[in-house]
């Protein structure tokens, strides 16, 4: 840790976001899931998707963008599917009410899916899938976001889509497996992250307006602006190209919500939520006997280089969740600038660092 990184108490800052957001007209109950949700991506790791969008929320709520208390309006229903208005609520609200209620008809049904459009901003989706993962269940989760052109089609150099990510929770005997991940070559906040900190990319994962390759975030911001590559990159693009299409269908057509709709929605999302319950197509600890094997022979793997094993998608981010509850929530300087941005607008001292 470098000496400028500083460490919070876990309770302290959950409290004290809490306080933001009610400040902001939240309701209590907005406020605490906002709360947790948003602190959980920062334990996780996806520090992008944390607590630096405290502020963002605290604004969208003042300036009514995001509803402060509410229900997602419900616009068709069967037994194991459902497609939600969420009207602007908060998404980390939203999405831990639909996975519930995908869990509710897994256990009836075998599956549930639930699919969501104008949901504000829904943060990290790693954050949400322990909610099914420890009661049995594997979820996926994906997200697009309609009023947003960041990402270019392969062998195009204009933006189309948004940078969707995809989410897995698989249940095991032990720590389950969590897979978060973008389908374009990187995410939104990751470019601006390595501009505040005035870093280079760790690729070349931008595409100029002529048509080049770049690490440079600066581009993204310029005018003409650079566009996101797909997954995959200059060579296999076409292969994340073509999960960025499919995300954006899963959420948005099937939804039946998007750009042309949501074009002036800003940050709020579609969605989709699918929820398998395994013990439906047979004994549920059979299912954990198989999965227990595919995460042993994979840890078993030769590693190319000794001191860097294969790792299981979420281990590492459980391990460094469970540290940090115990040791405390590390900050680089340049998200406490923004914590400290949110602790001014909302009139609300940020807790004290740890010694």
């Amino acid at each position: 840790m470098s000496e400028r990184d500083c460490l919070f108490d876990y309770n302290e800052l959950l409290a004290w976001a809490d306080e933001c957001l009610q400040s902001a007209g939240a309701s209590g109950e907005v406020a605490r899931h906002v709360a947790y949700y948003l602190l959980e991506g920062d334990l996780l790791g996806y520090s992008t998707h944390g607590l630096i969008r405290l502020l963002n929320n605290c604004q969208w709520l003042e300036r009514g963008e995001s509803q402060p208390k509410g229900q997602p309006q419900v616009l068709q229903q069967r037994a194991a599917v459902a497609n939600w208005d969420a009207q602007r609520l908060p998404g980390p609200y939203v999405m831990p009410m639909a996975i519930n209620e995908a869990i509710q008809m897994a256990k009836q049904a075998g599956t549930g899916t639930i699919t969501v459009r104008r949901s504000q901003h829904i943060a990290s989706l790693a954050a949400y899938l322990s909610l099914a993962t420890e009661q049995g269940m594997m979820v996926s989760l994906m997200c697009s976001t309609p009023g947003q052109r960041a990402v270019a089609p392969f062998g195009a150099k204009q933006a189309v889509y948004s940078p969707n990510p995809f989410a897995v929770g698989v249940p095991s005997s032990g720590d389950p497996i969590l897979l978060d991940i973008s389908l374009s070559m990187t995410a939104a906040g990751k470019v601006r992250q390595a501009k505040a900190n005035q870093q280079k990319l760790p690729y070349n994962a931008l595409v100029t307006a002529q048509g080049e390759w770049t690490d440079d975030p600066e581009t993204f911001f310029s005018d003409p602006s650079s566009a996101i590559g797909p997954l995959g990159g200059e060579l296999l693009g076409y292969k994340g190209y073509g999960l960025t299409l499919f995300s954006e269908l899963w959420t948005m057509a099937l939804a039946q919500y998007g750009r042309n709709q949501g074009q002036e929605e800003g940050d709020a999302n579609c969605v989709w939520v699918q929820v398998i319950d395994p013990s439906a197509f047979g004994e549920q600890k059979a299912f954990i006997t198989q999965v227990d094997e595919l995460i042993r022979d994979t840890l078993a793997a030769k590693p190319i280089a000794a001191d860097n094993p294969v790792r299981i998608p979420g281990h590492q981010a459980l391990a460094r969740k469970r540290q940090q509850l115990e040791k405390g929530v590390r900050y680089a300087p340049t998200t406490l600038k923004v914590l400290r941005k949110c602790a001014e607008f909302c009139q609300q001292p940020l807790p004290t660092a740890l010694s």
